[in-house]
């Protein structure tokens, strides 16, 4: 009940009227922000353990799973698409598949002339053998992130990491290439893949919760990147850690500001 219900309720004067119409409040509402809404990962994982320690909870396990996903439409679009597009690889010869993974590579060379294209495409293929992991982590854990923050929001922080991450990795490749520390051929490497923006939004998911846990899952995430980069250092790696550092970034700033906008507007209203 907001505060002008309450008023109303307990006696004070309606609003004054007018010419007939209503005179509008002085301030209005700051809606509130899925950046501001955290919660509570202990009593979360406990009330999913209670949920499925019910006697009706292999009934209830399918509708459960279908509301899931219902409310994560981009996640779970985006998982069938790799699937597709790891079954049209599978469909062609090795040559084809080679040119189609090139063409959607975000090397130094395509950078240079086709930059857009392969931004966007690149993220939706994957080499090797089926993607389990990868469509696995879209249904489950991308997939809470959009049901966390909306799905226009998932989609802007992951293309964030995607895009940011991938122009940082072919600057450092241009700038290697320029001083003779890799060779020539790495500008016209493979690169492909959903790692960047899903690192980013990982990394943001730190957010979602409070307290010990909000410090204890952004420093892991750094730290096991890190280590990563620094035991066998590739570009792809240091990509990895600056989606996360991306996704840190906006989160943190995405965060300060709807709880600034919305203690402003507390203030406002008293």
């Amino acid at each position: 009940m907001t505060q002008r219900t309450r008023g109303l309720t307990a006696g004070a004067r309606p609003a004054r009227h007018t010419c007939g119409v209503v005179a509008p409040p002085s301030t209005s509402p700051v809606p509130r922000s899925p950046w501001t809404q955290t919660a509570d990962l202990r009593a979360e994982l406990r009330d999913t353990w209670v949920w499925l320690r019910r006697p009706e909870s292999p009934r209830r396990l399918l509708p459960a799973i279908r509301g899931h996903l219902g409310a994560a439409p981009a996640s779970t679009a985006y998982a069938f698409t790799l699937f597709v597009t790891w079954w049209t690889l599978r469909g062609v010869g090795d040559s084809v598949e080679r040119r189609l993974i090139f063409s959607a590579s975000t090397n130094l060379y395509n950078m240079r002339h086709n930059p857009v294209q392969v931004l966007v495409a690149s993220a939706f293929w994957t080499e090797g053998g089926f993607p389990w992991a990868t469509i696995a982590g879209f249904l489950v854990v991308m997939a809470y992130a959009e049901r966390w923050l909306g799905t226009g929001r998932w989609i802007l922080l992951f293309a964030t990491g995607h895009i940011g991450a991938t122009l940082l990795t072919v600057t450092g490749i241009a700038h290697a290439i320029d001083r003779g520390v890799i060779p020539l051929r790495v500008a016209v490497a493979a690169d492909v893949g959903t790692s960047y923006g899903f690192s980013a939004v990982l990394a943001a998911l730190a957010f979602r919760f409070r307290g010990r846990v909000r410090a204890v899952w952004a420093g892991t995430i750094l730290v096991a990147l890190g280590a990563a980069l620094w035991v066998e250092p590739t570009f792809t790696d240091y990509g990895h850690l600056c989606a996360a550092v991306i996704g840190l970034a906006v989160g943190a700033t995405a965060s300060l500001f709807w709880h600034r906008l919305e203690r402003t507007a507390a203030r406002k209203a008293r």
